[in-house]
This record gives structure tokens, sequence and C-alpha cells, in this order.
């Protein structure tokens, strides 16, 4: 189907499984009910939007080629309706289905996900033939060839189809490794702004704030430091009216819960500058560079402006409970989804949960905006920082996992896995996993975020159940995340990633609970990286990172 017909077809079916679930849980696929093929579904408004979704996607018959097979995933750990692991449960009888399979679904714990599946792959036991992955461990798979590329099936009939030309070209590159297709389209991450916006438009706490801090109320905050003023206002005062004070931010900040991906997002406009001339996005050895110096891998990360980041952040969650050094992600979001808290900085799945009322409190009360720009930063090449609250530093972010599925290079199962691969991919199928917010899948293609950047419209959202406020706000600041900002950060794709960012998960949790200070953590990060680099062999790790971010010395 052509993206229109097929996306018009799905906004139909949804409304008409809302509106009278019946009809369509009367449909079958491959002689199955929707019953059958959707026994993990909460209710029978949710199976009867998913089998809606399955027919509109016309997947092919594959009984006659793969019955029999089987088929083993590897997924990070939570669950059958966990956020990355539930949907691949959620569609395995559809699957199984379709191809007469046998699909083994195999949770690891993400701390241990890359350590237990290269052990499995140096030890040649080869166990799966798919793992879902963070876009960080792409390059020890590639560079260890454990994995291999997919485009040779694209062209082939009998594999549904998934429309590559939709995927952001951000999150593409993140499935792609010199030029070649790995990774097939599920989840798409990058962190945004979320905020009370009932709270911040009311006349009364807009006095308020204006008599105490002297500043108009910043609806939304677009500054970094324009949303400390506002969480340092609203902490420890009783602005949801139950009694109790509340918070100003709500962060996962526990060591191993990747609290890292915070001060990603939040650190890249206090660390990286635009290049001069027309083409301000150009990497040079100065600018719109992160992680290290591209002409001598020097570690960048205890620079001035990394460490003043670190700094902010320390003040950022000073404005919220004690218990986010505890919190991993779904603690930090049920406290902003349960009203306690103000604002909060996270990917996609947000705003989706924002829709549920047996997660939320909050529908229809939802701000969104894309992730701050920041006032002050520091110019390497100047060696000094800047100030200007007129015209502040904004960095885009493709901080994150982006979980997708890639396809092992030992699988006696290719044809099969891809199949699957696929599937998940497909519009329809991918359309409805962003819908749902237990998902944890994230929008990553144009036909999930409004014009003129995509083909969605809010009556799409509305019709999946969300507040029409609540989805102009997500899905346009999700949006504006992705294609709005000047320049980006560079996402982090070299042999070591994974022990690299472990490593700057666990100094920075020391610095955030006054182990270290900061520029002391970020100096042994640094060090560390340092010798992580060493390991791998300088000369290598240096061309991979040079390539990884487009950079080429003396350019």
């Amino acid at each position: 189907m052509k993206r229109s017909t097929c996306l018009s077809l799905l906004a139909l079916l949804l409304v008409l499984a809302l509106g009278v679930s019946i009809v369509a849980a009367q449909d079958t696929f491959m002689g199955k009910t929707a019953e059958e093929l959707f026994p993990g579904a909460a209710d029978d408004q949710e199976r009867a939007s998913a089998m809606a979704a399955l027919l509109a996607a016309n997947l092919p018959d594959a009984t006659s080629r793969f019955a029999g097979q089987t088929l083993t995933v590897s997924v990070q750990q939570a669950g059958a309706r966990g956020g990355i692991s539930g949907p691949y449960y959620f569609w395995r009888e559809a699957f199984q289905a379709a191809t007469g399979a046998t699909l083994e679904i195999v949770e690891i714990p993400q701390a241990q996900y890359y350590s237990t599946t290269s052990a499995d792959f140096l030890t040649s036991q080869n166990s799966y033939d798919v793992m879902n992955i963070g876009a960080w461990f792409l390059a020890d798979y590639v560079v260890n060839g454990w994995v291999q590329p997919i485009d040779a099936f694209f062209e082939q009939e009998g594999f549904p189809t998934w429309e590559r030309d939709a995927v952001f070209p951000s999150l593409a590159n993140l499935m792609k490794w010199d030029g070649q297709w790995y990774g097939a389209l599920n989840d798409g991450d990058a962190q945004m702004l979320y905020y009370r916006k009932d709270i911040l438009t009311d006349p009364t706490w807009q006095e308020a704030f204006k008599a105490e801090t002297g500043m108009d109320m910043p609806v939304p905050p677009t500054t970094w430091q324009e949303l400390l003023a506002v969480t340092r206002f609203f902490n420890g005062k009783d602005w949801n009216a139950d009694g109790d004070p509340d918070d100003g931010i709500s962060l996962h900040l526990r060591t191993g819960g990747q609290g890292m991906f915070h001060f990603m997002s939040l650190s890249a406009p206090f660390a990286i500058t635009p290049a001069d001339g027309d083409d301000i996005g150009r990497i040079t050895k100065f600018d719109n560079v992160y992680w290290f110096d591209p002409d001598d891998l020097t570690p960048l990360i205890n620079q001035p402006g990394h460490v003043k980041a670190l700094e902010f952040l320390k003040e950022l969650a000073a404005t919220g409970s004690t218990a986010q050094f505890g919190w991993e992600l779904a603690e930090a979001w049920a406290n902003f989804l349960n009203g306690n808290a103000i604002a909060t900085f996270s990917w996609g799945d947000v705003g989706s949960l924002a829709e549920d009322p047996s997660r939320s409190v909050i529908q229809g009360k939802l701000g969104g905006a894309r992730i701050p720009c920041s006032e002050v930063w520091y110019d390497r090449e100047a060696g000094a920082f800047v100030e200007d609250a007129e015209n502040p530093n904004c960095v885009g972010n493709t901080t994150g996992g982006s979980w997708y599925p890639i396809m092992s290079a030992f699988t006696d199962t290719p044809e099969l896995a891809y199949y699957f691969m696929a599937m998940q991919a497909s519009q329809p199928i991918n359309f409805w996993n962003v819908y749902y917010g237990w998902t944890g899948v994230d929008p990553g293609a144009t036909y999930d975020v409004f014009p003129p950047t995509g083909t969605a419209s809010v009556e799409d959202y509305v019709s999946a159940g969300y507040n029409a406020d609540d989805a102009l706000e997500y899905i346009t600041g999700y949006g504006d995340n992705f294609f709005s900002h000047p320049i980006y950060q560079t996402y982090l794709r070299i042999p070591g990633t994974e022990t690299m960012w472990t490593i700057l998960d666990t100094r920075l949790g020391q610095a955030m609970i006054d182990e270290l200070p900061p520029q002391e953590a970020l100096d042994l990060v640094a060090q560390e990286w340092d010798q992580v680099n060493n390991d791998l062999g300088r000369a290598e790790q240096l061309s991979v990172y040079q390539a990884g971010i487009g950079y080429t010395p003396g350019g």
C-alpha cells in the first residue's frame, strides 16, 4: 500500500475499533481471531485496534516457507507489557500465524545486554538470530563481524514492506554502518521537555512567579536557565492542592538506570558550538563535536562546558525529590504522570503514557517542547564561556537507545529473521506501537508527526485515545526536537561505547550524590575513556570515530 492509503485505512480502522470494537474483533487473520492473536491485550479496545493494524499491514502468507522453523530474539528485560520487550510478546502470535514458525524471546537485563550477547558470540554459541539493541552497540557488533546487513532483502518479494524513506534521517543513520542498513525501524529516541501546561498558564501562578522572581513565567521554558527558574519556584509548594509539597523536576538518576542520558541531552548546548559560515552544522576540530577531539581522540568530557553542565544538573536535580538518585525510568515518569512534578525531560514515552488513565492523572494538562537551549556555553576554540540570553545556544539530540533489531551473521534462518524485522517496521504495526505508550516505542518516522514534516494528524492520535491538546503538544515537540534545532549532538558509535557509557554513568552518579566534585568526576571519565581507546587500538578507534561523526581531517 502507498503511505496515504495505508494511513487513512489505519486511521479509519482505529476509529472503528474505538467505537465498535466488536466488529474488528470478529475479523480473522490466517484463520485466527483477535482473542487468539492478542492474548496479552489489556482490553477489547486495544485488541481490536491491534487487529485493525495487523490487517492493514497486509502481511504476506509465509507459512509454506517457514513452517516448523524457530526464531530466537534477544531483547532488554522488561516483561510482556514492558517497554521495548513488550511489543515482541504482543505481536508474537500474529508473527507465528503469518509464518508458521515459533518465536522464542530471550530477555536480558539491560545492564548485562552487551556483555551477555558478546560473550555468546565470542564462545561461538550464536544463540540469537535477532538482537534488539541500543544504537550505541552497533559498532562493536559490526567491527567484530557478528551481524549482517539487510539491504539484500529489500527488493525481494514475500516480506512485509516498510518505508525506509520515512525514517527520520538522524535515526536512519543510527541503523546504518558504512552506508548499509543493519537495523530496521522500531524505536526512535530523542529527549524533549514536558511540563504542566495547566499550571504554567494559570494566571494565579503566573502572578506569584512574577512577584517572587521578577520575570514573566516562560511558557514553555526555552532555555535550561528558564527551566531552573520554574522548577526552583514550584519545588516545595503545594501547587497540585493535594495537601503535600510537590516537586519541581522529576529525573531518573540511579547509576545503572540510564541516568547518564539526562546529562548528555542537558550538556550538549553547554559544550557544543556551531561552525562559522553558512554550513553551521559542519564538523570541525572545535565545532559540532562533543565526545573526543576529532584529530587525536582526546576526551572532551572534562572540558569546562561539560563540567558547567554537570554543576547545572546538580542544581536542577536539587529542585526535585532526593529519591531521584535512586529512581529508574519508570519511577521518574510515574512521579510526573501522577501529578507530583512540574516538569521532566525524557523520551517520547512520557507523551504517550500521559494519555493512559491507568498510568496518568495529567491527561489534558500536558505541555511539550523541544529540548531547551542554554544561555551559557563554552567556546573551546576561544577558550572562554559565552553568555547570551537573547540568542541562546540550541543543540538537538538523538539521545537514547533508539532500540531496533539487527540480524546475526550466524543465523540459519536469515529470511525468517528479516520477515520478523520488517513486520515490526511495517507502518501500521510500528504506528500502533507508537500510539500505545506502554510499548516503549517512540516516534521515528514521518507518518508519526504532523505537517509540514510529516503526514499524521491530531485526529489520528485522538482516534487512539489521546487528548487533542496533549497530542499537539507532544508530537509537535517531538518532531521539533528532530527537525528544528540548528545543530545536533553527534551520537557515539565506536567500539567500546558500552564500556565508556557505563564509566560515565558511574562517575556521574558519584558526582550527583557528592562523592566526587564534578570536575574530578569528569577528569576520571576522561582518563578511563583514554584507557579504553588505548586498549582497543587508538589509531583504529580514531578512524572509526572520524567516520562515525563525518569528520575529514584537515577539512
